[in-house]
């Protein structure tokens, strides 16, 4: 069964002086602000399109590859993936870097970094951002 995920953003004001709130629907877990500057230069307790990126892609790789390891019969007891995605003003998001650490009971370095590449191509998030370049380092806890 398909499903659909909606959140939804106003903006007041223009790019580099406006501010927005994005809002997630489907789950109701808040609004977060979002503005240029916390986009561009730091945070500042706010949010941006890129730092959602990097949410949605470290929680989907985790899943896949979670997933794979699994199937394989090395189920991982922990993994922690974070993403990193790079935003260059005027050019616009040029690439992710993920880096996950895993805890799977007898599975060597090889299997596990053969397990989190298929993860990386094959992860739904990966998939959609195929117009972006995606990096990967693995490493066994």
């Amino acid at each position: 069964m398909a499903t659909t995920r909606i959140a939804h953003t106003v903006w007041e004001g223009n790019l580099l002086e406006g501010t927005g709130t994005v809002t997630f629907d489907s789950s109701g877990i808040g609004d977060y602000p979002v503005s240029w500057p916390s986009r561009a230069e730091q945070a500042n307790g706010k949010t941006s399109p890129e730092e959602l990126i990097a949410a949605a892609h470290s929680s989907c790789f985790s899943m896949a590859l979670s997933n794979g390891l699994a199937k394989a019969g090395t189920p991982p007891t922990q993994l922690q993936t974070q993403a990193e995605v790079t935003f260059q003003p005027g050019t616009g998001i040029t690439g992710i870097h993920l880096t996950v650490h895993g805890r799977v009971p007898g599975l060597d370095e090889a299997a596990f970094n053969a397990a989190a590449e298929d993860a990386k191509a094959n992860c739904p998030v990966s998939q959609a951002l195929t117009g972006t370049t995606i990096t990967l380092t693995a490493k066994l806890a």
